[in-house]
Order: structure tokens, then C-alpha cells, then sequence
């Protein structure tokens, strides 16, 4: 280990994204991990922008290369995962990684950093509010939605596997308990 890393997980809809994005905002010695992902590009995204895109055939090879430091299965064979060149790459200017993941990468991030990392596990105040956030978002299906809301409430029994534990339910707040996290962390 070089570095130290921050770990934002969280069920979909719960508003990680936003924060990670504030956190970016104020340190510019911290550096967004690019995951890896088999499935193709949602809306606007950009392959090395919001994710790398990658075949299903490419990112079975580099598994089986042993290139990343994590990486999973998820939403019925689209794969997702953290390339350990992107750690070096991030590491090598003198960064700080944060990660942007879904819960359970976030734990196996965890493991991976130990206590060169802080893990947060953001959550919205309910189920309810997550299914009105994933709606209006409006990027997925009605069924893709009831799938991420079906997971969303599997992933919260895995709340007490982080470091952090932060509701989202008002922005303002949300994003000022992410800075005191984070600062008290970076400032070890």
C-alpha cells in the first residue's frame, strides 16, 4: 500500500454520486477510481468517464489475468470492478482514491485497503424515498427499478460491514457530514 483511499458505496438511487462528486469538488488531491464494467454506455456516458466499457469477452480475460482488485457479477451478467492499474495510476501522482461502488465491492474495497481506506455506506431515509429518487432519475425501466429496489433493500443489512454510516435525506447535511468524514480521515 501507497495511499490511502475513500470508499463510497451505497444502494442505487441513494445519492452517492452526488456526494462523491462534492467531495471531488473540494480536494483536489483526491482522485475518482474509473471502474471497469461489461455493460454498455447508459445515456450520456463516456467510456473513461464514468466508467471504462468494456466487452464481456475483455473483462472475463483481464479476471482471468488477475488485474483487478475487485470485481463482481451484478444485475443479471453485467460485471463491474477496480482495475489495480487504476489504483497504481491514481497512487503514482501522490492521490487519494475514492471509490464510487456499489455495496458490495465497497466491502471487498474494505478488506483490500484496511485502514489505508475509509468506507461510507450511504442510504437513503427509506425504501420509499429510494424508489421515488431511482423514478425520477429516470434512466431504467419500471422493472429495472423494482429490481434495484428488491436489491437496494438486501444491500442495507450490509450497513454495519463500513466505517460510516450516512442517510442522505437532506443534501446540505449529507454533504457536510461527508466533509467531516473525510477531512478527520485525510488529516490521520
Amino acid at each position: 500500500m501507497t495511499g490511502k483511499a475513500l470508499i463510497f458505496s451505497a444502494p442505487s438511487g441513494s445519492g452517492k454520486s452526488t456526494i462523491v462528486g462534492h467531495i471531488l469538488q473540494l480536494h483536489p488531491e483526491v482522485e475518482f477510481s474509473v471502474s471497469a464494467t461489461s455493460r454498455a454506455p447508459r445515456g450520456s456516458e463516456q467510456n473513461g468517464v464514468e466508467y471504462l466499457f468494456l466487452s464481456p469477452e475483455s473483462f472475463r480475460a483481464l479476471v482471468e489475468e488477475d488485474k483487478f482488485v475487485e470485481w463482481e457479477e451484478v444485475y443479471g451478467g453485467s460485471c463491474y470492478g477496480t482495475l489495480k492499474s487504476e489504483v497504481e495510476r491514481i497512487w503514482a501522482k501522490g492521490h487519494v482514491i475514492i471509490f464510487d461502488v456499489d455495496v458490495k465491492g465497497g466491502v471487498n474495497l474494505k478488506k483490500y485497503f484496511g485502514d489505508a481506506a475509509l468506507s461510507v455506506f450511504i442510504k437513503a431515509p427509506s425504501i420509499e424515498e429510494l424508489r421515488r429518487r431511482l423514478i425520477l432519475r429516470a434512466t431504467d425501466s419500471p422493472e429495472a427499478i423494482e429490481r434495484r429496489v428488491a436489491k437496494a433493500s438486501e444491500e442495507m443489512l450490509y450497513q454495519n460491514r463500513f466505517d460510516a454510516v450516512l442517510v442522505n435525506d437532506d443534501l446540505p447535511a449529507a454533504f457536510s457530514e461527508a466533509e467531516r468524514l473525510v477531512d478527520e480521515f485525510l488529516s490521520k
